[in-house]
């Protein structure tokens, strides 16, 4: 049998448990991303792989917000988070600091997702773009390297917090 857990089971920390947590060496650069649900599943993923920190960049709506409320359920509370009017700038500032930038683009020569190994002790900054247009040519010029999600259907596209969620449970496995 399986008896469904009740939100009191599940050990949630609190905030400001959260906020005072060791959090993982991974950062998001989202580009360009308008919508406010995908901006709220982008945090609500974050929270749930204690991700250091997401930067929103460019045309990006930021909290507060209802509708990237109603995605993040508060996880905009609990996920530090930066707005930057120019992605480039925020690439830029994470490489000075020693963050291997990673853009997640479909690209010539991109390593697929499940042939990438994330090094020890690395920080990554993973960059996330557009729902339509993807992640800009000039930010991609810019990254340390490419990652593809292999997709075997007729789209090759997945939107884009569904392509967080894949690549974030993926990096994580491997316990940077």
């Amino acid at each position: 049998m399986f008896r469904k857990l009740y939100n009191e089971e599940l050990g949630r920390i609190s905030v400001e448990e959260y906020k005072n947590s060791q959090k993982s060496p991974i950062v998001l650069i989202l580009d360009n991303i308008r919508s406010m649900h995908n901006i709220g599943s982008a945090f609500r993923t974050s929270d749930a792989f204690r991700i250091g920190k997401i930067y929103l960049c460019g045309i990006c709506a930021v909290p507060p917000a209802p509708e990237i409320h109603k995605s993040a359920l508060g996880a905009e509370f609990s996920v530090d988070w930066e707005y930057h009017e120019d992605t480039l700038d925020v690439v830029r500032e994470l490489k000075e600091e020693g963050y291997t930038v990673v853009g997640v683009e479909q690209t010539e020569n991109s390593t697929s997702l499940e042939k990438f190994t994330p090094l020890p002790g690395r920080r990554y900054a993973f960059v996330f773009g557009n729902e339509v247009k993807g992640v800009q040519q000039e930010v991609i010029d810019k990254c340390d390297s490419t990652l593809e999600i292999p997709q075997f259907g007729t789209k090759h596209s997945l939107n884009v917090s569904v392509s967080i969620g894949v690549v974030l449970w993926s990096v994580v496995q491997h316990n940077l």
